[in-house]
């Protein structure tokens, strides 16, 4: 019983020092999206979750604390993909 009760409080300490990312809110071809990773974790996040939205990928607008705000692009509306500062963003679509 004490290998069992030690083994679950390991793998919830394991777990609770894992950096977590959701999205917090989605509308039209915003996102935020509030994360305790890394800058550019949470770019590659962000952008995966405008691809899968059928995006080109996302660009940064800002930040405030653990949140991020990102705009998804569209390949037809010639804007860039700005990154987080100090981050990249893959060159290869997916």
């Amino acid at each position: 019983m004490k290998k069992i009760l030690l083994l679950t409080g390991l793998v919830t300490l394991i777990a609770g020092g894992c950096s977590s990312s959701e999205v917090n809110m989605s509308m039209g071809n915003m996102r935020l999206i509030r994360s305790s990773a890394t800058p550019q974790e949470v770019m590659n996040y962000a952008t995966k979750v405008c691809q899968s939205d059928f995006y080109m990928g996302a660009s940064f607008i800002s930040k405030a604390a653990k949140e991020y705000r990102f705009k998804c692009v569209r390949a037809e509306e010639n804007e860039v993909l700005i990154p987080i500062p100090g981050t990249s963003i893959d060159s290869n679509p997916k």
